[in-house]
């Protein structure tokens, strides 16, 4: 498996440089130099595999050469053990659950595997790996868990102070061993531009072991793909064109269902659903990209104002018409195959009340901004099937749910087991010079 980065076709790495370095040295995204299109027998039978084999098969096409298929499959087996079921709202409306992993939040797939990735490739190496990781909410809790105590590995994990839920900064602040939390004063833009430039910098390169976590690694994106599958297969004998409506940040999530498509996955439509932060609808729109400082929404995972993993969906729209890969060149055809909305707080408020008191669901805040895109596609587009991507628990965020909807939100034990636990954190201020010496005094 060789891969290239998006800024320069020429610039490659293997898939071990891909992981650990995050992002190649010019500041753009790995992509893989070749998708597979998944054999016709396993496209056609996929009620048949279950869903740790549905990962096993992509990632042995994904990844040839670059793993032994034996040790892919112990890869996949170690991070896939939680389902990821789909459950029906109506005849047109569904929701793919991704918050039953130990951090109760979607971001636990491609955590695990990453992890495991890293773990493999490691053992090669003598000095230790520090991996860098931004969070606007889920990323960081995710990370966290599926590399706590991992041998050879340490974990930094920067976070916007208040502007993550109080059960979210638990996760990040509390498990101690490798996994150490920076408290940054800003916003969640600030934490992803110190890590971004700090893979940049020369001297933290040539001194430190540095890795990401973030959806900026492909390592995140290849297990996220996996679910795409899974959920197709759950509602492929309804013989309807499948809809995927997918609350978006970063678009790490939605990039992982395009790839899904690269394959062979046979869908219909993209939903890309945003709360005000709406850089990525406007653009669908009006075929013009402005990045912008992200403003704090409800659905705060979401608050992105210049999503990384933009530069990766115009790669893969840009590649269909041979063209040099900018938004202007990738428009047309990337409007073809995915429709943005974008949603204010009220709206999702408003959306929260309506699945639970129709449909007897407690939905969060995230998924309930992609319940709106959804039903707002299906007015003009009636006769598909529509899932919709719940990325984290309501419990995730608890106060912000009781409060809408005026009922007690039950936290599961693996959760609210960390209310009790003491926060500890490190503050930090968004200029780069202090993050940098921080880093070098630690590590």
């Amino acid at each position: 498996m060789q891969l290239y980065s998006t800024k320069n076709k020429a610039n490659k790495a293997s898939l071990k440089e891909a992981v650990f370095k995050g992002l190649p040295e010019d500041n753009g995204l790995y992509m893989p130099e070749r998708i597979p299109v998944l054999p016709t027998d396993f496209l056609d039978n996929l009620e048949q595999y279950s869903f740790q084999e549905i990962g096993y098969t992509i990632s042995k096409h994904l990844m040839a050469g670059a793993i032994p298929d034996e040790d892919i499959k112990t890869i996949v087996e170690k991070a896939i053990v939680f389902p990821a079921p789909v459950v029906r709202l109506d005849d047109e409306k569904y929701i793919l659950e991704l918050f039953h992993g130990p951090s109760l939040a979607f971001k636990d797939f491609g955590a695990r595997f990453m992890a495991q990735l890293m773990s493999y490739f490691n053992q090669e190496e003598d000095t230790e790996l520090v991996i860098l990781v931004a969070t606007s909410g889920d990323t960081g809790g995710a990370v966290a868990a599926g590399f706590l105590q991992t041998p050879g590995i340490q974990v930094v994990i920067l976070y916007p102070s208040g502007k993550v839920s109080p059960l979210q900064e638990k996760q990040l602040t509390t498990l101690g061993h490798n996994i150490t939390a920076l408290e940054v004063n800003g916003t969640f833009d600030d934490c992803q531009a110190l890590v971004k430039q700090a893979f940049l910098d020369p001297e933290l390169r040539s001194n430190i072991r540095l890795s990401s976590a973030n959806s900026i690694n492909i390592s995140r994106l290849i297990p996220q793909s996996f679910y795409y599958f899974e959920a197709y297969k759950q509602v492929k004998k309804l013989g309807k064109d499948v809809v995927f409506c997918v609350p978006s940040g970063n678009f790490g999530n939605l990039t992982a269902g395009l790839m899904a498509a690269k394959m062979g996955l046979p869908v219909h439509h993209f939903i890309a659903a945003t709360n005000r932060n709406d850089v990525v609808p406007s653009y669908l729109e009006e075929g013009k990209y402005h990045p912008k400082p992200s403003v704090r929404t409800l659905s705060n995972a979401m608050d992105v104002g210049n999503p990384s993993n933009f530069a990766r969906m115009v790669d893969l729209y840009a590649a269909i018409e041979k063209a040099a890969s900018t938004p202007e060149s990738a428009w047309p055809t990337m409007k073809e195959a995915i429709t943005g909305y974008a949603f204010d707080d009220q709206a999702t408020r408003q959306a929260m009340k309506e699945v639970y008191e129709k449909y007897n669901y407690v939905i969060d805040p995230h998924g309930a901004v992609g319940y709106l895109a959804l039903k707002t596609y299906q007015k003009e587009h009636s006769n598909t099937l529509g899932i919709i991507l719940e990325t984290a628990h309501s419990s995730k965020f608890k106060e912000d749910v009781e409060a809408i909807l005026d009922r007690e939100i039950e936290v599961p034990e693996r959760l609210s087991v960390l209310s009790e636990r003491q926060k500890v954190a490190t503050n930090m201020d968004t200029n780069f010079d202090d993050f940098k010496k921080w880093l070098l005094k630690h590590f």
